[in-house]
């Protein structure tokens, strides 16, 4: 049974005393004839007869205002809304339970000054992805996983004008000529369209959550993504100023863990963040945030990561931190680590730490520059310290399953060892062991120890087995 059949079950039948602040309005020849409804006029609705009215309404209610792509949600308008929706339902000659007129209010207001149908999507806080493939195929995704929802939409030109509602107020648009777009929500959301005829199947929009709470480290200990150990030793790694690579899939947790990275930057230091679109939450004081811009449609007036990199080291930065390196930035980035900018921080998509090497590496060879090979990979070496390896497992869950230290060169080659490692063996009780060290010591804990951490031998498994130093028996 669905909602609205559910609703109209309630034994209230009787004129929602809401409906009485506003008197009718006269009928005119212009505006459209209330819908013929199959059934009584109280009782029970059928699906498609309560979106025949909803439509109605919509329609008359939004052919009164005169650009309702402009209005934006606040009190005055909902109450502007909801006298203007009293008077055009007291003309359809029609009796709901309060509880539906109440459900057909919201669901108009969603469409005049929200996001349509997935509104409530959005407004759900156990969603953290909305996926629109087609009119009648919206997924959602949570705890990781995905499952389609019972939202619809009427049909490719109902999403078209979620579109332009998400993309005007950016003095954005997509058409043929330039059928994508990337752009973020009021709350920070970010959001991703494509239309056809790049979109063969009709308008696609893509939507991953702003997170409304500042995640902590705690809060990831909890969600059982790192131990307390590994917390303990990714906290002293930032204080002292290692240079970190967060590395992981595509929705795997990385811009969530360097945020609670970059949460744990004294808060005496300047912060530079570059970002496609701006998702991380510092707590700093001392924190300017730049993002990048696409390109007019002319072409013109890009604003690249590379251009923010670039531009940054001219404003005295003692952190950077980099949503995500994508290209040519990566070259610009490793001469940052390596002339005096410790301690910055950056994601990037790989599946494990060795292709991250190999990710960086490709990504530096696009900056334009003829460097050699091996040069870039010995300013890899010195200016990476540490990779965090962040993924998605098969139950949903994310948790770091690698933190590798980049160690020197050996030859051609970039030497690394694995700090801790996600074992994925299961335990008496069915579940995996987690992460586990693995008896080496980084070759940077004299660094650490500068700063004022002196870590327990116990944290990188030590014991008579296990106590190694710099991948070395001591």
């Amino acid at each position: 049974m669905t909602l609205r059949n559910r609703l109209t079950q309630t034994p209230k039948e009787q004129t929602p005393a809401a409906q009485t602040t506003a008197p009718a309005a006269p009928a005119t020849a212009a505006q459209p004839a209330a819908p013929e409804l199959a059934r009584p006029k109280s009782g029970s609705i059928s699906d498609q007869d309560y979106n025949r009215l909803k439509k109605w309404l919509l329609s008359k209610i939004a052919g009164r205002l005169e650009d309702q792509t402009d209005l934006k949600r606040s009190p005055a308008v909902t109450q502007m809304l909801r006298e203007r929706f009293n008077v055009v339902y007291s003309q359809a000659n029609v009796t709901l339970p309060n509880d539906m007129v109440e459900a057909l209010f919201g669901e108009v207001v969603d469409e005049i000054v929200g996001y349509g149908p997935i509104e409530k999507l959005l407004n759900d806080p156990t969603v953290s992805e909305v996926m629109v493939n087609g009119p009648r195929q919206v997924y959602v995704e949570r705890k990781g996983k995905l499952a389609i929802s019972d939202v619809t939409f009427d049909d490719d030109e109902h999403i078209m004008r979620v579109v332009e509602r998400i993309l005007r107020p950016l003095g954005r648009r997509v058409d043929r000529k330039v059928p994508m777009a990337d752009a973020r929500l009021p709350d920070g959301s970010r959001v991703n369209i494509i239309i056809p005829p790049s979109a063969i199947d009709g308008p696609t929009i893509t939507i991953r959550k702003f997170a409304t709470k500042k995640l902590t480290m705690q809060d990831l200990i909890s969600f059982g993504s790192m131990t307390p150990q590994i917390a303990e030793f990714l906290k002293a790694c930032v204080v002292s100023r290692l240079n970190i690579v967060v590395s992981g899939g595509t929705g795997s947790g990385k811009t969530t863990l360097l945020n609670v990275l970059s949460g744990m930057i004294p808060e005496d230091e300047r912060v530079i963040t570059l970002e496609d679109s701006a998702e991380l939450q510092l707590g700093q004081p001392h924190v300017v945030r730049l993002e990048a811009r696409p390109a007019d449609p002319d072409g013109t007036g890009a604003v690249t990561i590379r251009d923010l990199v670039k531009n940054s080291l001219r404003m005295r930065p003692e952190r950077i931190v980099v949503g995500e390196i994508r290209s040519g930035e990566a070259i610009d980035m490793l001469q940052a680590m390596n002339t005096g900018h410790d301690g910055s921080l950056t994601t990037l998509h790989a599946n494990n730490p060795r292709e991250a090497i190999t990710r960086i590496e490709t990504m530096a060879l696009m900056g334009g520059l003829e460097i050699p090979l091996k040069v870039i990979r010995e300013q890899i070496a010195k200016a990476v310290d540490l990779i965090v390896q962040q993924a998605r497992l098969n139950d949903g869950s994310r948790k770091i399953t690698y933190i590798t230290e980049i160690s020197g060169m050996e030859g051609e080659s970039v030497v690394t060892q694995d700090i801790f490692k996600y074992d994925e063996s299961l335990g008496s009780d069915g579940r995996p062991f987690g992460m586990k060290p693995t008896g080496l010591r980084p070759f940077f804990t004299p660094r650490l120890e500068q700063h004022g951490f002196k870590l327990p031998p116990e944290i990188f498994g030590g014991g008579a087995a296990g106590d190694m130093f710099g991948g070395r028996r001591r």
